[in-house]
């Protein structure tokens, strides 16, 4: 989650090769990719502006809140229920002490998804049939 583009990825005989990153990834020294996580403050329940990058690995031991989880003006968190994920699964739980929150609602998509307009609309088969032109247009601006 929060690693590789959900709407780009790749089926048939290219599953698992052809891969586009999620906008706030990043690739580690060892090549295991790193998804971006901001830091709670435990004791306080407040979010801080320190930004933690955790493998798969080291993400599923902690449960995690969604990033549009409502924060009062001093950042503690507003509401006394929000959805978590831990894992695979998201649910409803009650507030409690959490060490991270994600950064972003937009950080499953890549760079070229970003740029889709239907994709906000919740227009699945739009969205699909736009990520691979914006891709191929997306990776002329900076070629390698």
């Amino acid at each position: 989650y929060g690693r590789m583009c959900q709407i780009e990825k790749k089926e048939g005989p290219n599953i698992g090769l052809i891969n586009s990153l999620s906008g706030y990834a990043r690739v580690n020294e060892f090549g295991f990719f790193l998804t971006t996580h901001r830091k709670v403050n435990i004791e306080t329940n407040q979010g801080t502006d320190r930004i933690d990058y955790l493998s798969a690995a080291e993400q599923d031991s902690y449960v995690v809140a969604q990033a549009n989880s409502v924060l009062d003006e001093t950042g503690r968190f507003f509401d006394d229920e929000f959805l978590w994920r831990v894992r695979v699964d998201n649910f409803p739980k009650l507030k409690e002490r959490m060490p991270y929150m994600y950064v972003s609602p937009k950080h499953v998509v890549s760079a070229a998804s970003f740029c889709i307009p239907s994709l906000e609309n919740h227009d699945s088969i739009g969205a699909l049939m736009a990520a691979i032109p914006l891709l191929q247009v997306i990776t002329l601006f900076n070629p390698e």
